[in-house]
């Protein structure tokens, strides 16, 4: 039986939930008998924005896909090692899938919204997947806040009830956005959310993704090392060589690993000479 909430009351829209810190622990991946990570072991701090960094192929995606639980839904895939959010295992028997996706939200590559839908019934259709209802007023006052945190907010109060497909491509991943935001997560992945999108919509996901990030802990992967350095505070640089399993080569604060890199290969990929 669900039962019935008052976000109102119980997740005030003006007091967003405090942050989370993962931890991931020796994670290692496989698709069947193909091993695409070994042994990587990251911390992404609360509160902050990590970017995922490397050429095509070297796993950045599936640790990203790892960090809520998206892996083992892949037929043949499996996976060894921890994720921690705030030290408690996400992948424990105990702890149910849907739990873990609504602390740990994702953006995908993609705009993903459901196209015949209203863009109010976008941000809240987590609401339904999650089992948790709310009165009218509370609906209300939750798309409102999320599609101003998502940055959306002037551009479609007007219309809130025109399907979500009839909105630009930018516009679209900023619904998205606010979707994930609605089920109150304590980290938000994206997945090269900037990549199918012109240099306006970029421009405005990265100022989104700046002004979340004091909320919301953010994992990015993305393919522009000058977004990285735009977005991110830490940065970790992912690399599979001669058909090895992804590793990662190195990782710390962005600043550092931009202009005093520990490792040649980092240099080499964050100033352009391969990848």
């Amino acid at each position: 039986m669900t039962t019935s909430l008052d976000l109102t009351r119980i997740d005030a829209p003006a007091v967003p939930p405090l942050s989370g810190q993962l931890d991931a622990r020796a994670v290692s991946a496989w698709f069947g008998g193909h091993k695409v990570l070994d042994r990587v072991s990251l911390t992404m701090p609360a509160g902050q924005v990590t970017a995922l960094i490397g050429p095509s192929g070297c796993g950045k995606s599936t640790f990203l896909r790892i960090l809520n639980r998206m892996h083992e839904l892949v037929p043949g895939a499996s996976l060894a090692g921890e994720v921690l959010l705030d030290g408690v295992d996400i992948y424990e028997p105990s702890r149910r899938l849907t739990a873990a996706r609504r602390q740990i939200g994702m953006v995908f590559q993609k705009p993903n919204p459901f196209p015949a839908m209203s863009i109010y019934d976008n941000v809240l259709a987590g609401l339904r997947l999650t089992g948790i209802r709310a009165n009218r007023r509370a609906k209300d006052d939750l798309v409102e806040e999320c599609l101003v945190r998502a940055g959306l907010w002037k551009e479609v109060n007007a219309r809130l009830r025109q399907p979500g497909g009839a909105l630009s491509g930018g516009q679209q991943q900023r619904l998205c956005i606010a979707r994930s935001l609605a089920v109150r997560p304590r980290v938000l992945l994206m997945d090269e959310p900037c990549s199918a999108l012109d240099p306006t919509s970029t421009r405005r996901i990265e100022e989104t993704i700046a002004e979340l990030a004091s909320d919301v802990t953010i994992v990015i992967v993305t393919h522009n090392m000058q977004q990285a350095a735009r977005v991110s505070q830490q940065c970790a640089f992912f690399l599979a060589e001669q058909g090895t399993p992804g590793v990662i080569v190195e990782h710390g604060p962005t600043e550092a690993m931009f202009s005093r890199p520990l490792d040649s290969r980092t240099a080499d990929y964050v100033h352009g000479r391969f990848g």
